[in-house]
């Protein structure tokens, strides 16, 4: 069963006085400003409600005791970790506890024979791959939030980021995971071991499941060699159906790139007003490719890049000597969705169609800015077809929400359309609802809804979303 209305006041001291008496002192929290802070993540205009309390967990045994106490009275609990999240899927509802994973920071092991990693989950994605570089070992699932998201937040929506066009995204990288289940019970799914197929893949299904089957506590992720030195390729285009045409040329020369990262002239100049960095160019849009093929083959990659650039009809294009204006340029592709925060409301979409279907998606947002009078900024991880028009508003204006929404979805049906899918690496959450709903199958539908019922029989985990 799930959840029904927001506790009474009577259930709300129960609750409270047995959350205080289970859990050590300092985790607990109900401060009404934080309770606000954590209410929410950073997808614009999703709902949210108000919770009861925050509890800002250190050890698998503080989230064991709150599964148990909501459990116990039939109260939704919500799972956070930075709150970095741009669908809703951290959000309160009305009369849950928010339990929180950020204090979990504990890097608990480094294995360079293994080549693993074991982490709590509220370990920041940067902060895990600068020690097990110190080790000379990489982690390349890397998020744009990467200097603040946690690899839990990574876990629950299976994060890509920049490298996965080439060394995939989350789940690729997850070996084992310990879980508390909807019964509150400590169970670890998967293995260390490079092989293994014993029953079912239960943490691969457990990544990108936004905190509705389980609570991660424990995180072991394969890590590789580090990446070697790479070649940036920079193109420049008037069109963004251009440098479309260039990334289905791209995909189609069989080079598979590092990076291959689109972004607007709207991002490239709230970068610079935001941060000074002397960045504005006279383009419309910037693709940035990168190859880190070893040696010869690292240079014909990065001419193959290079010729697929002026062919689509770059208007500049050059392969970087300067290690220090390609590090810049790809710094503002990560700044780029705050600093457009910081203009007004944005409604991020996170939409991923086939690299043949590139072009024509681009096409598409360019109608539906147009059609829905809608300012709409792109940035992109091209090279795998996954994009991120930012759609921006003035604050209050109710009138360009209402057209901001309505080429939202506009822009959902396309992706759909082209044999695309409405999130990427973002998560359902709130806002990713109804698409899911208009992409997958009733029978597809019914199963997932069977996998919920079966790991979380009364429906306290994160009730309301995804499904």
């Amino acid at each position: 069963m799930t959840p029904s209305a927001p506790p009474t006041a009577q259930l709300t001291e129960i609750v409270l006085a047995r959350l205080a008496e289970v859990l050590p002192p300092g985790r607990l929290v109900i401060d009404a400003q934080v309770l606000d802070s954590y209410s929410h993540d950073e997808a614009e205009w999703a709902p949210y409600g108000r919770p009861l309390a925050v509890v800002r967990a250190r050890e698998t045994s503080d989230v064991q005791a709150v599964v148990r106490v909501c459990l116990e009275h039939a109260v939704p609990l919500v799972t956070r970790g930075a709150g970095t999240g741009l669908s809703g899927g951290a959000n309160a509802v009305d009369g849950c506890v928010i339990l929180s994973t950020e204090k979990m920071t504990r890097i608990v092991e480094i294995n360079s024979v293994e080549r693993l990693a074991v982490v709590q989950p509220g370990v920041v994605n940067d902060d895990l791959r600068t020690a097990a570089a110190e080790h000379g070992l990489w982690y390349p699932p890397d998020p744009a939030s990467a200097p603040w998201s946690t690899i839990g937040g990574n876990v629950a929506t299976n994060a890509g980021g920049l490298c996965c066009v080439k060394y995939g995204v989350t789940r690729d990288y997850v070996l084992e995971l310990e879980v508390i289940n909807g019964l509150g019970e400590i169970v670890r799914l998967g293995r260390r071991t490079a092989k293994g197929v014993a029953g079912y893949d239960m943490a691969g299904l457990i990544v990108g499941s936004e905190g509705t089957l389980g609570v991660v506590t424990e995180v072991t992720v394969r890590l590789r060699d580090l990446q070697p030195p790479q070649r940036t390729v920079a193109g420049y285009f008037s069109s963004i159906v251009d440098a479309g045409n260039a990334v289905e040329a791209i995909g189609a020369s069989g080079v598979i790139p590092s990076a291959l990262e689109l972004i607007d002239k709207h991002c490239l100049a709230a970068v610079d007003k935001w941060k000074n960095m002397g960045l504005s160019v006279d383009a419309n849009v910037v693709l940035l490719g990168r190859t880190d093929a070893p040696g010869a083959a690292g240079e014909r990659e990065a001419q193959v890049m290079l010729a697929a650039f002026e062919a689509a009809g770059a208007t500049w294009a050059a392969a970087s000597s300067d290690p220090e204006e390609a590090e810049a340029l790809f710094a503002a592709r990560r700044l780029a969705y705050p600093a457009l925060e910081r203009l007004g409301p944005v409604l991020t979409e996170d939409v991923c169609v086939p690299k043949a279907a590139v072009p024509e998606m681009l096409r598409r947002i360019e109608v539906a800015a147009v059609e829905n009078d809608t300012l709409i900024a792109n940035i992109a991880h091209a090279g795998d077809g996954n994009l991120h028009p930012l759609l921006i508003t003035d604050v209050g204006d109710a009138a360009a929400r209402d057209r901001a929404e309505t080429a939202f979805r506009q822009i959902i049906a396309d992706a759909l359309d082209l044999g695309g899918t409405v999130t990427g690496e973002h998560g359902v959450g709130l806002l990713k609802r109804d698409g899911l709903y208009q992409e997958l199958s009733t029978e597809a539908l019914a199963m997932q809804r069977a996998v919920k019922q079966a790991l979380d029989p009364h429906g306290i985990l994160n009730p309301g979303k995804v499904l």
